[in-house]
Order: structure tokens, then C-alpha cells, then sequence
């Protein structure tokens, strides 16, 4: 089943530190939810463990992350596969990170994605809502981070 998700959010920070984070695997793992580990590979590859629930069904994944198409602090795309107990996923998402003013920055983004097995039996309305819950508590968190960090 074919996954198309696209949108932006507001960070109140600069940039360079929105940057930072979302290639930190520290501060990833923190905030990417159910992440159980993340490991950096490489400096553009990260090895990630996540624990999920996706409607009624619950498991285990594990995947990795290569970035490629750098142009640190605005923008870089996301090559992201994996594979666990509810099935596969794979997909590629375009990040774009411009200056809003100066301590405000705007992250967009725009994903294509693919799932297989038990996750894709959900139901692509199920599939949808529950990947765009994860992504607002991803920026959540992410806004925590900072909020913290001050």
C-alpha cells in the first residue's frame, strides 16, 4: 500500500539547531515515538529500533536511515527502509528547513512511502491516521527538545 504524507510545522529555533537535532541520534531517539535505539552507521546512515502500534496491532521494526542530497542547515532527503514483526515499509522524504525570522525556523516535508504485511492490512484510513499522530508527537517532541534545552 502506497503512503503519501506532506506538511510543515513552526520550531521556534534557529535553523542551524533545527539541523542539529534531526540529524542527532540522540535527540532522534528521544523523539522519533516508540524509538528504541538509533545508532549512527555512518554520518549519513543510522541503524534504528522502533516499538510500534498501528491500530490494533503491535510490534517490533528495525530499519535504517541514509541521508543523501545534503545542503546543510536548509535541506536533505531521507532514504528510509525497515522491516519487523507487522510487516515492511520503505519510502523516501524530502526535508526543507528555511528561516521563518530570526529564532523561528520551518521544516517541510514530503513523503512517499510503501507498506506490506499485517500493517497494510489495517487499512489505508487507519494507516493515514496513525502516521500523522506520529508525525505530530515527533515535532511535539522536538519542540520539547528545545523548550529543555533552554
Amino acid at each position: 500500500m502506497k503512503v503519501e504524507l506532506s506538511g510543515s510545522e513552526l520550531i521556534e529555533v534557529k535553523p542551524e539547531d533545527l539541523w542539529k537535532a534531526i540529524i542527532d541520534p540522540e535527540v532522534l531517539k528521544k523523539c522519533i515515538p516508540g524509538c528504541k535505539d538509533v545508532i549512527a552507521v555512518s554520518h549519513e546512515e543510522y541503524s534504528m529500533k522502533l516499538n510500534l502500534k498501528v491500530g490494533a496491532v503491535g510490534g517490533s521494526f528495525e530499519g535504517k536511515i541514509k541521508l543523501s542530497n545534503l545542503e546543510p542547515p536548509n535541506k536533505c532527503t531521507l532514504d528510509v527502509s525497515g522491516s519487523g514483526s507487522l510487516g515492511t515499509g520503505s519510502g523516501i522524504a524530502k526535508i526543507n528547513i528555511s528561516k521563518n525570522n530570526e529564532l523561528n525556523s520551518i521544516i517541510e516535508y514530503e513523503s512517499l512511502g510503501e507498506v506490506g504485511g499485517l500493517v497494510a492490512g489495517v487499512g489505508q484510513r487507519i494507516l493515514y491516521g496513525v502516521a500523522k499522530h506520529l508525525i505530530k508527537k515527533f515535532f511535539s517532541e522536538i519542540k520539547n527538545h528545545f523548550l529543555n534545552d533552554k
